[in-house]
């Protein structure tokens, strides 16, 4: 029977974290159920720094439909499996998974909610081989978890980079300029590829198909043919030439079995080749974090409110091991022994690794048809 539930958001932060917290908490007070929040994800789990989460007046999650960001905070460097330590001068990795384990034992939590993209649900499956009443809800803005059709946070960073385009398209037809925009999404190209759509620009550079700018080069200049001495370039931050590789803005070192390599600058070359290659100015504009903050759309609100009370209903009903997942546009819910695929082994890399099981844009995706029916160029 479950009494008291605890939930950690993990990972990078977006609109839909509070919205979901927000139904798990409402649906859990409408069963008679105590709901906890660890601060920062999984170093709150280690730390066993948690607060309770009401929707009374003016209580910790009351009125946070609307806001960005976690009300509980979120780590993007917490691997408690392989966790960075200093001993004795030097940095070691330790497997502290043990600790948290028995925190959540010695809390009496019945379940614990992890909000996250692969890596965080990655730590949840391996909580779970420990024993862990655990329930996985997907998010991340790059809409790459594994077994489900969507993840909360996504919709909101398309309207961002759609609005982006929407206002690049002013400066571009003024200025017969070439305007880049490089958007997030890691090794997945739907932010790009969805946005493109949106925003009416005319390429498309997506991680899954390694571009050609040549093919760049004749659509801009076929454009020019007809009169149109512009383009809008939509470029994804891990998007690659073909022969080539991704553009790293730098390594971190947040911990051994993280992603580690953080991507950017793309944008900056692409526009630089396209300038040099056809003669007219070409600009970048880096929406970067633009994409993450602030009020989730209505989509978004929706989308985790459901994902937050189907989770909770779940637990109800003692379905643990799980993601909370949109198969087919319907509610359901996968073992997270699907969701990481062959990424077995304890404490695992996650990311972009021979081993992930990343969702990302296939050839055969309505998307890219669309994309290509319209002709958006995608650089192949």
């Amino acid at each position: 029977m479950i009494k008291k539930v605890a939930i950690l958001a993990n990972g990078g932060d977006v609109s839909g974290f509070n919205a979901v917290i927000r139904a798990i908490v409402k649906t859990a007070e409408n069963k008679g159920i105590e709901c906890y929040g660890f601060i920062d994800g999984y170093n709150g789990l280690l730390k066993n720094e948690y607060e309770k989460l009401s929707t009374a007046n003016d209580e910790s999650a009351s009125g946070i439909l609307p806001k960005g960001g976690s009300i509980i905070g979120s780590s993007t460097n917490a691997n408690v499996f392989n966790y960075k330590v200093e001993e004795n001068g030097q940095i070691v990795y330790k497997d502290l998974s043990d600790i948290c384990v028995e925190n959540v034992k010695k809390d009496g939590f019945d379940c614990l909610f992890t909000l996250g993209g692969d890596g965080t649900q990655k730590s949840a499956r391996d909580f779970s081989t420990k024993g862990i009443n655990v329930i996985g809800i997907p998010k991340t803005i790059d809409n790459d978890v594994a077994c489900t059709d969507i993840t909360f946070g996504y919709n909101t960073a398309v309207s961002v980079a759609t609005e982006a385009l929407d206002r690049l398209h002013t400066t571009g037809e003024t200025h017969h300029r070439i305007m880049v925009l490089e958007v997030m999404g890691r090794y997945a190209g739907w932010i790009a590829l969805e946005s493109a759509i949106a925003g009416g620009a005319d390429i498309a550079l997506i991680p899954e198909i390694p571009y050609d700018l040549n093919k760049a080069v004749e659509k801009i200049n076929a454009r020019r043919a007809k009169g149109k001495n512009f383009s809008i370039v939509v470029v994804a931050e891990g998007a690659a030439p073909k022969d080539g590789t991704i553009t790293v803005l730098n390594t971190r070192n947040n911990g051994s079995g993280v992603d580690n390599t953080k991507l950017g600058g793309v944008g900056q070359v692409v526009a630089k080749q396209l300038e040099e290659l056809t003669g007219l100015e070409a600009r970048n504009t880096t929406l970067g974090y633009m994409q993450r903050g602030g009020t989730p759309t209505a989509f978004d609100r929706v989308l985790s409110t459901k994902y937050g009370s189907k989770a909770m209903e779940l637990a109800l009903e003692g379905e643990f091991g799980v993601l909370a997942v949109i198969k087919n546009g319907k509610l359901d819910s996968v073992s997270l022994e699907d969701v990481v695929g062959n990424n077995k082994k304890i404490g695992a890399v996650s990311g972009n690794t021979a081993e992930s099981n990343l969702r990302k844009v296939t050839m055969d995706d309505e998307l890219v048809k669309t994309a290509r029916n319209i002709g958006i160029c995608l650089g192949d």
